[in-house]
């Protein structure tokens, strides 16, 4: 059972100056996963539980340049895996997704975050129970701080609607994006028939 409650920074683990190494390319498209990315990509970060299967929602967009998992939101430098689902480091999972802005946008991001999980389960997402599987966008910038807090708005009113809870999902501002160990990264393509936790509420996001 994960922790349910939000450390402290106090009570963060310290971590670590080292980054995690990044050993290879993006295992699907062989694009690198720190860039340099082409003047028209932009960046989103997304947090939908297990970050496995969310990757793979991601890099399978049309428009979608690259992927990367990681760990945002807490404290912690440079965090393992194993820190992070200890719960002692504020940090949830998360995808971070490079888009072509001339062949999607971050709204159509932001639809397939919403329907790819229910985000009204607060430190949890199904059968992950912790702070490490909440729901989060975290934005790069003003613009996507407006859309993201629109969306959340619209989809809110039809999650009402359908029965379901007040949603959880944390929106704030983008800070640094600890990249998670290499086996992490693209796991499903890698592992075929590796746990998927995904699962949206059924509810229509327009």
């Amino acid at each position: 059972m994960g922790m349910q409650n939000m450390i402290t920074k106090d009570q963060a683990l310290p971590g670590r100056s080292e980054k995690m190494p990044i050993l290879n390319k993006h295992a699907v498209n062989g694009r690198s996963l720190e860039g340099p990315w082409p003047n028209h990509a932009k960046k989103a970060f997304f947090a939908v539980g297990c970050f496995w299967g969310a990757e793979r929602l991601f890099w399978q967009l049309p428009g979608v340049y690259c992927t990367a998992v990681g760990y945002m939101g807490g404290f912690t430098k440079n965090p393992t895996y194993q820190e992070v689902c200890s719960g002692y480091t504020g940090h949830t999972e998360t995808v971070m997704v490079v888009f072509n802005q001339e062949m999607t946008d971050y709204w159509t991001l932001l639809e397939a975050f919403w329907l790819s999980h229910d985000p009204t389960q607060g430190m949890a997402q199904g059968n992950d129970k912790g702070t490490q599987y909440r729901s989060a966008i975290f934005w790069e910038d003003d613009m996507q701080k407006m859309f993201a807090e629109k969306s959340k708005k619209m989809y809110q009113t039809n999650l009402e609607k359908a029965g379901f809870p007040a949603i959880t999902t944390e929106i704030s501002k983008a800070r640094e994006f600890y990249f998670a160990e290499d086996e992490h990264q693209q796991y499903l393509h890698k592992n075929p028939n590796g746990y998927c936790g995904l699962g949206g509420t059924g509810v229509s996001f327009i």
